[in-house]
């Protein structure tokens, strides 16, 4: 079982107008609605690749009850925590002219110690049949900057291996509690080492405790640091539509490689393939099974340096 932990939940809406001009009103012609957040758009991958999956985090009100409702209808175990309040929702305008995409993302609820409390003592038993674990996306209000780092710890503890997809401070606390991996885009990495170079950004970032790191580089690929060597893997066309949700589906194809025990080459190759499938997704956090499978065999990996 692979555990996605989603501490910031949402309600994905998605809107399509013909095109998006500021300052003015618009018409929607199309309105997609779907269970978000980071772990969440992952748990749905790892579940379309065949991966029993559990999600976990917080949701409440009103927001909450429908996410719950959606997450029943897929092929995943609902393991939220309620919180008292709101589940967040998420705006992505897609601009049907130009192939690009607006997001808007509201703050979350408020988080109080006792439901941080009985998240930790679920999040507990969870690890227990875990494989491995992602924490993935921002912090809600009220929980603590090291909030990842503690259960990162947890899952060393537990003999689970634990992926961080995370930004800012909470990266930077996390990354110090030595995660198995970390996959931040090339923003995030910039923020982390202050190196907009992505091979010396991406080292950097190894030495601060991260056993691998795999960077996303929108349309250039993904680079990896790992123990095994420096990988770069671009994506083999170049493809316009909506990249909501790309780096969560290469995050599951690295989980996934990671707990099939493929070889590297393999987990980024399946990586840059799933997320290049998702921009031609009409909604967030999906991909197109039959790009994803027509891209996976042109994806070329290649050996940056072979110590990392």
């Amino acid at each position: 079982m692979i555990l996605t932990v989603t501490l910031n939940t949402a309600l994905d809406l998605t809107y399509k107008v013909p095109a998006l001009v500021p300052h003015s009103s618009h018409r929607v012609t199309e309105v997609t609605e779907r269970p978000g957040g980071k772990g969440l758009n992952v748990a749905r991958v790892l579940a379309a690749l065949g991966h029993e999956t559990v999600v976990t985090g917080f949701a409440g009100g009103p927001t909450g009850a429908v996410l719950r409702s959606m997450l029943a209808d897929l092929p995943v175990r609902e393991a939220l925590v309620p919180v008292a309040g709101n589940t967040r929702r998420t705006i992505a305008v897609a601009d049907a002219t130009t192939g690009d995409t607006t997001q808007l993302n509201e703050p979350g609820p408020t988080v109080t110690a006792d439901e941080w409390a009985a998240f930790l003592t679920s999040y507990e038993t969870l690890l227990q049949g875990a494989d491995a674990v992602a924490l993935c996306g921002s912090l809600p209000p009220g929980i603590h900057v090291g909030a990842y780092a503690e259960l990162i710890r947890r899952a060393r503890a537990a003999g689970v291996p634990a992926l961080l997809d995370t930004s800012g401070e909470p990266l930077r606390r996390g990354i110090a509690a030595r995660p198995d991996l970390i996959k931040p885009n090339a923003d995030e990495l910039a923020r982390l080492t202050g190196s907009r170079e992505p091979l010396r950004a991406t080292r950097d970032a190894r030495r601060r405790g991260a056993h691998s790191v795999v960077s996303s580089l929108g349309a250039d690929g993904i680079i990896a640091a790992t123990p095994d060597g420096i990988w770069q893997a671009p994506p083999p066309v170049k493809v316009r539509g909506n990249p909501t949700g790309a780096g969560d589906s290469a995050v599951a194809g690295i989980l996934s490689g990671l707990v099939e025990s493929l070889p590297w080459p393999d987990r980024l190759a399946r990586a840059v393939a799933l997320a290049t499938a998702t921009v031609l997704a009409p909604a967030a956090g999906e991909y197109v099974t039959a790009s994803y499978e027509a891209l996976l065999p042109e994806v070329k990996v290649t050996a940056a340096e072979h110590a990392a």
